[in-house]
């Protein structure tokens, strides 16, 4: 129960759901259209709202040196399969180049990976060797901002439960921190473009391909990082998504 003074509920809900669970809410906002159009189906209101740009990045966009070549943050399980392959064929870069990865692992990978897990059937919940010799702690908050900042290049993959569109929260983090981001292809938020603002792949091996491309190109790279900081922090401003969300909850 909510007070008087409240006159308007909004749910971000980006992941599809049953809509009787968000029946209470005036609106269900997201920025995946396909998301968005099945609570639609099932006759929820439902509205499109982007993340923004954090200003806290200011201070990490500019930075110059960056010694890491390829790092990924975010999470790896046998949910995200696409992701998981896409994984272990950047990892056998490391050999030539700076690679990390910052993983937050599931609890069966985690225990796969233990004393105990390598007795008991779970070899489907191990990290490759490869990728579990890269591994690094998970980061958050400052501390990833600070963390993508020193990177040439952020690794992206999507999540699997938005089909082709695009556009998690790396994306924003990615470049708002002035790296410049590589994704898996798929249809992407407004100026989020190939080629232009950031750099897409089309599967492991492309995406081996384009990173190894990418790091000899240090002009176009640097170009590309720029001009998705620049489009990141001016369509995404907070200025920007304060205006849309008034307009969606009026």
């Amino acid at each position: 129960k909510l007070p008087g003074c409240v006159k308007r509920t909004v749910a971000w809900r980006a992941a599809p759901g049953v809509a009787t669970a968000f029946s209470n809410y005036n609106v269900i906002v997201n920025n995946f259209p396909s998301i968005l159009a099945g609570f639609e189906n099932e006759g929820c209101r439902t509205a499109y709202l982007a993340p923004s740009h954090d200003p806290a990045m200011n201070q990490f966009a500019t930075n110059e040196k960056r010694p890491v070549d390829v790092v990924f943050v975010g999470g790896y399980s046998r949910y995200h399969k696409r992701r998981a392959t896409v994984l272990e064929a950047v990892s056998r870069l490391a050999g030539r180049y700076r690679v990390a990865m910052h993983l937050e692992q599931s609890r069966l990978s985690r225990l796969a990976e233990s004393a105990l897990g390598r007795l008991l059937p779970l070899t489907e919940h191990r990290r490759p060797a490869s990728i579990r010799s890269l591994s690094k702690s998970p980061v958050f908050g400052m501390d990833m901002y600070r963390t993508l900042s020193n990177a040439k290049i952020v690794l992206n993959g999507a999540g699997e439960v938005g089909g082709r569109d695009r556009g998690n929260m790396r994306c924003f983090e990615a470049m708002g921190c002035g790296a410049l981001m590589l994704s898996d292809e798929g249809i992407y938020p407004a100026g989020m473009v190939d080629g232009q603002t950031m750099a897409t792949y089309r599967d492991p091996a492309d995406a081996v391909a384009a990173i190894e491309r990418l790091l000899a190109a240090d002009e176009e790279r640097t170009m590309i990082a720029r001009n998705g900081l620049e489009m990141i922090s001016t369509v995404y401003s907070k200025k920007e998504q304060w205006t849309r969300f008034q307009a969606i909850v009026q």
